[in-house]
């Protein structure tokens, strides 16, 4: 999990919350506003446990959003272990450096979003290409979601 920022069109700064699955590198979503406040993170993650379930371990850096109470205690209330990075060391959060790498170049690059709405509509329908049509090396050329069917399967 990590956080990006861009402009919209009238120069109005926004943030993204981006969340991957480390295992098999789904984009399980991003959430896109102006503020990104720890209470809106918990809030978004219980969202996305509803389909995906709760992670047993959730690697991060050293963000308020991450180091604060809200996140901390709902983390332990969920019986999640806080991986926190060394500081300065976005390398031992490699696959979420290497997502936002791509996120930038192949959507927050090429537009230059008029809202906060057009930001999230390209982005939804982004994360399904990057889920189920774009193949990883890492993952032996499959896509996130053949690598997750493949090894559930096994």
């Amino acid at each position: 999990m990590d956080f990006m920022s861009d402009s919209s069109r009238n120069q109005r700064r926004f943030r993204t919350f981006n969340v991957i699955d480390d295992f098999n590198r789904e984009a399980l979503g991003i959430d896109i506003a102006v503020s990104l406040p720890a209470g809106r993170i918990t809030r978004y993650l219980d969202k996305l446990a509803e389909y995906h379930g709760y992670p047993l371990k959730i690697r991060v850096d050293n963000g308020p959003e991450f180091t604060g109470k809200t996140f901390t205690n709902w983390a332990k209330l969920h019986g999640i272990t806080i991986d926190y990075i060394q500081p300065g060391s976005p390398y031992q959060n490699g696959y979420i450096e290497r997502f936002n790498r791509t996120y930038r170049t192949e959507v927050l690059d090429l537009y230059l979003f008029n809202n906060l709405e057009q930001a999230r509509k390209v982005t939804e329908e982004w994360l399904t290409i990057y889920n189920t049509e774009r193949p990883h090396e890492a993952l032996n050329n499959m896509t996130p979601i053949e690598y997750k069917t493949l090894k559930q399967a096994a």
